[in-house]
């Protein structure tokens, strides 16, 4: 193969949409050695400008995995969906034999024996693990860096931040690096990048996608891994993998999760939703991303959609503490042995180091306190749900910053009074457990993307994709604003 036909054939192969190539290797027009030799020529390509996929496997054993998935092909042992499909898993999610450094050096050669829930699902249809994609420290903030690999930029502007937590996957799928990827969501982490990266992002119901192995089962409720994809077609498909009971998560959710995989069509006609805005005013938002947003709600009246400006009946500062107080015990409870011991606390960020010390302070009362206010969030919710299909709101409050700032420490003239203040609009759906998934909203005067979260009701997964889905036929921006990497 010449390097022209080969480059030819990169482009094509890396274009495709996920579904699309899961039917080309399927119906062998295309082989999983070709896939795979496309994909590793686009990472070394673009990935030195972005930083987004991290501990890459070797070339020739990646090589020998897609032939093998070509002879199992051959003898009619297709394995799934994602059959021949290169994969890097978020660096949080354990993978056998890969390391998975958490983005910490207190984890740079930490190397599991036992994958993740979600990566052993890809691998038994068929995924390909070539590596990790990259994701800050520990997990916490909404900015990709960390002491380990380092930064990656956004796919857009490499001078600007790709968001974050899944920062890595978000940048890596914008840039046609993988087809699909998986990411996990406490505060925006699925939605953040994906809005900073022009995509979908999508956190799904509490329980739909279960998390483990883990030695804590039952508090861990604040995250959740879910699907990022170019299409809500491919999101939806990843998602079909992903979500299902699993004995070792007893509060997984039970249900079929084929449904994902099924038509998105869905008439809109007369659905009512609430614009929540920038819950009157309390949100600090930087100029254009409110009005950004405001311009997308034309695509969901064209659609059919009734939208109205309304809000819950609850203090959104209320709703603050809550967070504080709930995430605090968490992040206390996982990261707190890290801490406890001063030759790994000193390899700790700042604000890694502040989250511990803010959840140890806290007595056992002020958690029970927060949990009963998290319940009455939900309840306020439900009852805006009586009226209301769906919710809306912007994925984030300021569009991608410089690559250098660990965090806007100003909106709008507003101090942000802790490192990850300015992604409070986030909050709500994680703390209600709700499925909400972030769309493409549009671009800044600068060219910066910008998202807004379709937020559905309990366990409606299924109704977001389809809202999800109907929105983006109307809008296409994915397609219509391609990142110019792509193109180099």
């Amino acid at each position: 193969m010449n390097r022209e036909s080969f480059s030819a054939d990169e482009k094509e192969i890396t274009g495709m949409d996920a579904v699309g190539l899961s039917h080309a290797i399927r119906s062998k027009q295309v082989s999983c050695q070709e896939v795979m030799v496309a994909f590793l020529a686009r990472i070394d390509r673009l990935n030195p400008k972005v930083n987004a996929i991290v501990s890459l496997q070797e070339r020739e054993g990646l090589l020998r995995q897609a032939n093998e998935r070509d002879r199992q092909i051959a003898r009619g042992d297709y394995l799934g969906w994602m059959h021949g499909f290169p994969q890097a898993p978020k660096d949080l999610a354990p993978t056998a034999g890969i390391p998975t450094t958490l983005g910490s050096l207190i984890f740079k050669e930490n190397i599991p024996t036992q994958d993740a829930i979600i990566v052993e699902r890809v691998k038994r249809n068929g995924a390909i693990i070539i590596g990790k994609t990259n994701t800050p420290e520990l997990g916490l903030g909404s900015q990709t860096y960390n002491s380990v690999f380092g930064t990656t930029f956004n796919a857009y502007d490499q001078s600007k931040a790709s968001g974050g937590s899944s920062g890595g996957a978000a940048v890596a799928l914008a840039l046609h690096m993988l087809p699909v990827a998986d990411g996990s969501d406490m505060m925006g982490s699925l939605r953040n990048p994906a809005a900073y990266n022009n995509l979908f992002g999508f956190r799904p119901s509490a329980g739909r996608v279960p998390y483990g192995p883990t030695n804590e089962l039952f508090y861990q409720q604040l995250a959740t891994e879910g699907p990022m994809g170019r299409t809500v077609s491919d999101l939806a498909m990843l998602l079909s993998v992903q979500a299902g009971f699993d004995d070792r998560v007893p509060l997984s959710n039970g249900g079929d999760p084929a449904v994902f995989g099924r038509s998105l069509q869905k008439d809109f006609k007369g659905a009512r939703i609430a614009w929540l805005g920038d819950f009157g005013g309390h949100l600090a938002m930087e100029q254009g991303v409110l009005a950004l947003c405001q311009k997308a709600l034309a695509a969901f009246e064209t659609i059919g959609c009734i939208i109205e400006e309304s809000l819950p009946d609850f203090s959104p500062e209320h709703l603050w503490q809550t967070w504080l107080t709930l995430r605090g015990f968490l992040v206390a409870g996982i990261a707190g042995p890290l801490y406890a011991a001063p030759r790994w606390r000193a390899l700790m960020k700042p604000e890694a180091i502040w989250e511990v010390e803010n959840g140890l302070k806290l007595p056992a009362e002020a958690v029970f306190k927060a949990s009963i206010d998290r319940s009455a969030w939900y309840l306020a919710l439900n009852a805006l749900f009586q009226k209301y299909d769906y919710l809306l709101l912007p994925s984030a409050q300021v569009f991608p910053f410089n690559a250098e700032t660990h965090w806007p420490q100003e909106i709008a003239g507003k101090t942000m009074d802790t490192y990850h203040r300015w992604m409070e609009v986030v909050i709500g759906p994680t703390l209600a457990g709700l499925p909400v998934i972030s769309v493409p909203a549009g671009f800044s005067d600068a060219g910066l993307p910008m998202g807004i979260q379709i937020i559905g009701k309990t366990r409606a997964d299924l109704s977001v994709l389809q809202l999800a889905y109907a929105y983006e036929q109307a809008t296409k921006w994915v397609q219509r604003r391609r990142p110019s990497l792509l193109s180099q």
